[in-house]
């Protein structure tokens, strides 16, 4: 039977004083896709926010940046440090963009953010 990667309710982050404990918290790491920013939550889950501006694009291309994330997200979760609330803020992506790319992008970004975190 294969492993069910998924992503719940209870993984997100909605709550406007999360976002802003987060970004007061001031722990980021970039690449040329993502900027992450990271902080412990109280929880053993680890969460995900986004934030996709009108910068990258029309409706249709934020949208399909959001999902290429949560995506990212769900597939990766399992490697992620648990009890990490993050906060990905998407740039502008090139047109190759993929959720390889994504994907690897986030993996890289989250441990680097986590020893930061740490130390």
């Amino acid at each position: 039977m294969p492993v069910r990667y998924k992503y719940r309710r209870h993984q997100r982050l909605r709550m406007q004083r999360d976002f802003d404990r987060i970004f007061a918290r001031r722990c980021s790491v970039a690449d040329g896709l993502l900027v992450v920013y990271v902080d412990a939550n109280d929880v053993s889950v680890t969460r995900l926010g986004m934030r996709v501006g009108k910068r990258t694009g029309g409706a249709v291309a934020r949208f399909r940046i959001k999902r290429l994330i949560r995506e990212a997200f769900r597939l990766s979760q399992r490697e992620f440090p648990s009890g990490l609330d993050l906060v990905c803020i998407a740039r502008r992506p090139p047109m190759d963009a993929t959720l390889d790319g994504y994907r690897d992008s986030l993996r890289r970004l989250v441990q680097r953010a986590h020893r930061k975190l740490r130390s």
